[in-house]
């Protein structure tokens, strides 16, 4: 209902999630870590990671030609993210058991997070060019500062992605705790 009220441009945000895991198996949290790293998903060109968040968006952009203007009729996003978890193909020692899921937990709700980000990255980018319109007989310049509107705010997130990933990450962060919690005997 609320979308009704709202101008149509602000009407089309859609999100899609998937979850898929990779295989782990060891019966310390050592051997679970040595497991991650070399089943994990490639995190850069060498690395690989214990987890992972990918995310794309997709845009169908629709403009309203009147006259010498141009305006944004439409603009529905779809991002689309995905989650990527390592699962144990074999039951783990009990004690090793209670500490593998409250990892695996820490780890989800850190991935989660990017997706959040990932979330308001695209509210915030729909948000930016839902009114856009200007003189333009053909839109292209309309087309190019809608491009240039949801590029900076990209950036603007992907900055935000870096900066909880050097915090988390980060001696004594949460991903440090985490490592620690699974690893100690």
């Amino acid at each position: 209902m609320a979308c009704l009220a709202a101008s149509p441009a602000l009407c089309g945000v859609k999100t899609t999630i998937r979850t898929e895991t990779y295989s782990i198996a060891g019966n310390t949290g050592e051997a679970l870590l040595d497991s991650m790293d070399r089943n994990g998903p490639r995190h850069g060109l060498l690395a690989r990671a214990m987890a992972q968040t990918r995310y794309k968006v997709g845009w169908d952009v629709d403009w309203l030609r009147s006259g010498s203007k141009c305006r944004l009729k439409s603009a529905d996003a779809t991002l689309s993210i995905v989650y990527r978890y390592p699962e144990l193909t074999r039951p783990a020692p009990r004690k090793l058991e209670r500490r593998w899921k409250a990892f695996l937990a820490g780890v989800r709700k850190h991935e989660e997070m990017h997706g959040q980000l990932a979330r308001q990255m695209v509210l915030a980018a729909h948000n930016s060019v839902s009114r856009l319109a200007r003189k333009d007989d053909l839109c292209i310049r309309s087309q190019r500062q809608f491009d240039r509107i949801i590029d900076a705010v990209y950036a603007k997130y992907e900055a935000r992605q870096a900066q909880f990933d050097d915090v988390e990450h980060g001696e004594g962060g949460n991903v440090d705790r985490l490592l620690f919690m699974l690893t100690r005997e």
